[in-house]
């Protein structure tokens, strides 16, 4: 691979029947043409790329439930720089152009005793891939196109091997039902953040405080008032004061007071909290993964930004991360959820339109989620940002919510 080539950090989410998430696929693309980086040519920089990013996940990330699925052909199988994988939570995918052969037989019986985990890729449409399945723990089924009669006749099929399976391409929120009714219990996919049916014209009432509380924070009430509307709510009380005496302060003595609280947060920190909180609490019925999207998502928005903006500004980009899946939280029109929060102009355009001084960074941010190589490259580009950084920063994002414990 030239130095003027670049390889982009994708990943896509697995998740429970819970719609927890258990783990992510992360693969590489190359800048030439947004395809899988072919391993043939460039393994030694894929390693690298992939090595560092691991390490990069920080011990919180690598010792949690998550698991880390790597796309592996012969080369990679083979290759030494398996050895710096953490392998109680790395899930080899041996993807289908792989020939069977008895030494790829014989390795994959090496990496289990080693403790890694094999997953293979579509073995129903390559049936090579079969004589894997003595040593897989995980099949993936490709569930585009694909309706539930053959979905159930290869749950049945599979099932009987002992591996747990996936189903993969899951873009809709209706096929996640359907397979879920069928058997399935792990899905891979982007269906929990698809709108769908945002008919609702009213926010749950159980958001009211918390939306009380960001209105009174961002017209800058006085702390007095701001404390009052706390003790309006006993709950958010309580998450307040469990939250300032939580280790991360490092407080010698313990806060009893909110408005004590509020005088050790500070504003900034207070409606980042809140924030927070607004895709957390409330009788809130959405999925896990979408909340930890959200939660990533702003994050990421706001590191992607952090060498172009004060730290105001950079808040600024976390509200805007979080919030931009607010409308799928709530069910509720986007324009609805904006009548309720008295937000700053530039954060408004960005969520509405994706314009304004914020909205590229939301862009690129959505970019990286979706794995579309080109749209980063090209944002990327434009924000002067090194598509390297991009993918540190990625990272970096998705470290920070899971050492979060969300």
């Amino acid at each position: 691979m030239s130095t003027s080539q670049h390889s982009i950090i994708g990943r896509q989410p697995i998740v429970n029947s819970q719609q927890e998430i258990i783990g992510y696929e992360f693969f590489f693309r190359n800048d030439q043409n947004g395809t899988n980086a072919p391993f043939e040519e460039d393994i030694q920089t894929c390693a690298k790329i992939l090595s560092t990013t691991m390490d990069e996940m920080h011990e919180n990330w690598l010792l949690g439930q998550q698991l880390a699925f790597i796309n592996v052909d012969r080369l990679m199988l083979s290759s030494v720089f398996l050895e710096l994988m953490p392998a109680e939570k790395t899930v080899l995918e041996v993807v289908n152009s792989v020939e069977v052969t008895a030494e790829i037989i014989e390795r994959c019986r090496e990496l289990k005793t080693n403790k890694f985990k094999i997953a293979l890729d579509n073995p129903q449409h390559h049936a090579q891939l079969e004589a894997l399945i003595p040593y897989a723990d995980y099949i993936k089924l490709d569930m585009r196109d694909v309706d539930i009669v053959q979905a159930t006749q290869w749950l049945k099929k599979y099932q009987a091997t002992g591996c747990q399976l996936i189903a993969e391409k899951v873009e809709q929120n209706a096929q996640f039902t359907a397979l879920l009714e069928a058997g399935y219990q792990q899905f891979q996919g982007y269906f929990y953040a698809r709108p769908e049916n945002l008919n609702s014209k009213v926010i749950n009432p159980s958001f009211d405080g918390v939306l009380h509380l960001l209105n009174l924070v961002s017209q800058d009430a006085e702390n007095k008032t701001i404390e009052n509307g706390f003790k309006r709510d006993t709950t958010l009380s309580y998450k307040l004061l469990r939250y300032i005496n939580s280790v991360g302060f490092g407080l010698s003595c313990e806060v009893q007071s909110i408005g004590h609280a509020l005088t050790i947060l500070g504003r900034n920190q207070l409606y980042r909290w809140l924030t927070l909180l607004m895709v957390t609490a409330g009788n809130n019925s959405s999925s896990p993964a979408l909340m930890k999207t959200s939660i990533t998502r702003g994050r990421l928005t706001e590191l992607l930004g952090e060498p172009f903006f004060e730290k105001r500004d950079r808040d600024n980009l976390f509200v805007v991360g979080v919030f931009s899946l607010l409308d799928i939280m709530l069910k509720v029109p986007m324009e609805n959820v904006l009548e309720k929060l008295q937000l700053p102009e530039a954060i408004v355009d960005a969520l509405v339109r994706r314009e304004g001084i914020f909205g590229p960074f939301l862009k690129l941010t959505e970019a990286c989620e979706d794995a579309n190589n080109e749209e980063i490259l090209q944002l990327a580009a434009m924000l002067q940002l090194n598509p390297d950084k991009v993918n540190q920063c990625h990272m970096d994002a998705l470290a920070w919510t899971e050492a979060l414990g969300i």
